[in-house]
């Protein structure tokens, strides 16, 4: 989507359909002329910031009665002249107010071409931007919370400062290219091995700070992992306070992978059911627990449900086979042991770190709940202030830190300032794609027509 800032724009920024009112946006160089034309009242001489009411009147016939809201370049969203009409919700009402102001030469937005008229305006960055499609379509108080935070700032103050401080050395190493024949160094080489160790690890902390994010995001995976008959699929019921997995005493009822969402304490959590593991000899039970360890190592959370009369030392045994298999160790698990309403001498449970519980009973389920909680708060509070949860942001971050760790190792074997040079202005380069200081009609595009129209 290449922008063009020449037309005036319009379009429905409440949601389709019906309701009590509508708000229907209007910016551009020509929104108050145009207003006026269809308004009782004359728009040009109004203060910015005010509500003004009156009707919308197609020649001598009243459309509705509407409240308008001016807002005067450059203090608006977009940075341009900007008109808000909030009129009843009727949806023929909102299709006539927009065909009398397409009469007058208004044209339909695209799909967030008002957000991306703002970015162009230096209202925000791009970061910025892509926090407010975030809080959009925030759906807890964790995704709100991170949402808010970026689209405050607090990201793209993170890279500006790793930016700002790069380009100082940067303009120091390309003044010494000026002067290549005089032999002068300009940029200190142990200052500038500090500072890129400083920003390694600034952005080696950001990378991490994705795998939570994402699951903050998306909702925090966990995987409910066992031998057949363990309770699993019970336990996922038990969670979701629905029927949603086939819960049978035929070992090997579940072979596919069974999942939904739930909230916690402002927390969204994927809880995942799979199919029991252990040996066999059927080819689609076989594929639906590769699929089972394949979604336990991309879980933050692992639920290791066993029962509770089970052999303890073949329930280690299992793990230890199962956790072979998993790339990611940094995932969490806590051990279930469950049907100990079945058991007689929970004294047995002692020799092992578990949480018992009893799923068909639904005994101490909350407990287990509260563990869940109470590691995704640790991870939380663990995690620096800023957090990342966009995909395009960690793989701009990624590729920064390779060209960092390029400059490093260039300066420890004495490489020629202009080669170092190169790897400076491509870690610039990945930096400023992230906030928007470098972009191409392409990436615009494809960024903003993710948002809804009207935004």
């Amino acid at each position: 989507m290449i922008l063009d800032s020449t037309n005036t724009i319009c379009a429905l920024s409440t949601a389709n359909g019906m309701g009590a009112i509508a708000v229907i946006r209007v910016s551009g160089s020509e929104a108050f002329p145009v207003v006026s034309s269809i308004f009782s009242k004359d728009l040009s001489d109004k203060k910015s910031h005010t509500a003004h009411f009156g009707v919308i009147k197609e020649e001598e016939n009243i459309v509705d009665e509407v409240l308008l809201t001016v807002f005067k370049n450059p203090q608006s969203f977009t940075g341009e002249d900007v008109i808000e009409i909030a009129c009843h919700g009727s949806v023929y009402i909102q299709q006539q107010i927009l065909k009398l102001l397409i009469k007058k030469g208004v044209r339909l937005a695209k799909a967030g071409e008002f957000s991306m008229r703002a970015f162009a305006n230096g209202k925000f960055d791009l970061s910025q931007a892509e926090a407010i499609a975030d809080l959009i379509s925030s759906t807890t108080e964790a995704s709100h919370k991170l949402a808010m935070q970026q689209m405050r700032g607090g990201f793209s103050d993170e890279i500006n400062g790793l930016r700002e401080e790069l380009i100082n050395f940067a303009s120091l190493i390309e003044l010494e290219l000026d002067f290549s024949e005089e032999d002068v160094e300009f940029a200190d080489r142990t200052q500038l091995n500090e500072l890129l160790e400083r920003i390694e690890t600034k952005l080696k902390s950001l990378i991490e700070s994705f795998s939570f994010g994402n699951a903050i995001k998306n909702g925090v995976p966990i995987s409910i992992i066992g031998a057949p008959n363990s309770g699993k699929s019970t336990l996922l019921n038990k969670f979701l306070k629905e029927e949603k997995a086939i819960v049978s005493s035929i070992a090997g009822t579940t072979r596919d992978i069974v999942e939904d969402e739930i909230v916690m304490e402002g927390i969204k959590y994927r809880f995942i059911d799979t199919a029991g593991i252990r040996d066999t000899e059927n080819e689609i039970e076989k594929i639906g627990i590769q699929r089972a360890i394949e979604k336990a190592g991309k879980s933050a959370i692992i639920l290791y449900l066993f029962d509770a009369s089970a052999d303890l030392e073949q329930v280690k045994k299992e793990f230890k086979l199962l956790k072979s298999q998993l790339t990611n160790e940094t995932i969490d698990v806590i051990w279930v042991a469950n049907k100990i309403d079945l058991l007689e001498d929970k004294s047995r449970l002692s020799a092992i770190d578990c949480t018992q519980i009893s799923a068909s009973e639904g005994e101490n389920i909350e407990e287990l709940t509260q563990k869940i909680i109470e590691i995704t708060n640790s991870k939380q509070s663990q995690e620096q202030q800023v957090v990342v949860t966009n995909v395009r942001h960690f793989e701009a971050l990624t590729n920064a830190n390779e060209a960092i760790v390029q400059v490093t190792n260039a300066l420890n074997i004495g490489i020629p300032g202009d080669l170092v040079a190169i790897d400076i202005r491509q870690a610039l380069h990945f930096l400023g794609e992230i906030t928007g200081e470098i972009s191409t009609d392409e990436l615009l595009g494809n960024i903003f027509s993710k948002f809804c129209i009207g935004k």
